[in-house]
């Protein structure tokens, strides 16, 4: 299955959700996978980075302080004016942008049941050697 497949999951997790205003699957290096139909390419790519870097430093925080195994089961920031709640979903993750005054269980629940569906379509490939830095791909390998 394309990713963009799976747009209007995203679309439907959003019509569902109270207060839940963006969503995207991200590749755990930071790339979209897929998003929203309302969140513009430029936003999903800074949104996917943050999303990765929350989930990145929430792994540490259950290597070094939690049960040792690096699992991060849901994050959540709570910044003025929104909620940015991450799940992890077969190798990559999603992410929901959220008013503030969201309902944080909702949106958890919603997204845990959409990522146990997608595990199998999401799961983000191994970079090769030497990608990364010196060549921008989108994670279906796009230039």
């Amino acid at each position: 299955m394309n990713p963009h497949d799976l747009d209007w999951k995203l679309d439907s997790l959003l019509s569902r959700t109270p207060g839940a205003r963006h969503a995207l699957a991200v590749s755990n290096d930071g790339l979209v996978i897929t998003c929203s139909a309302d969140l513009a390419r430029s936003e999903a790519e800074t949104l996917a980075a943050i999303a990765s870097g929350i989930q990145s430093l929430a792994r540490t925080v259950s290597t070094k302080f939690g049960d040792g195994t690096g699992s991060v089961e849901h994050s959540l920031v709570a910044v003025g004016g929104s909620l940015l709640m991450t799940v992890e979903a077969g190798g990559a993750h999603l992410a929901v942008l959220a008013e503030e005054d969201a309902d944080p269980g909702i949106i958890g629940n919603s997204m845990s049941a959409l990522a146990d569906g997608l595990d199998a379509y999401i799961t983000s490939p191994q970079r090769a050697p030497g990608e990364g830095a010196t060549r921008r791909h989108d994670a279906l390998g796009r230039p």
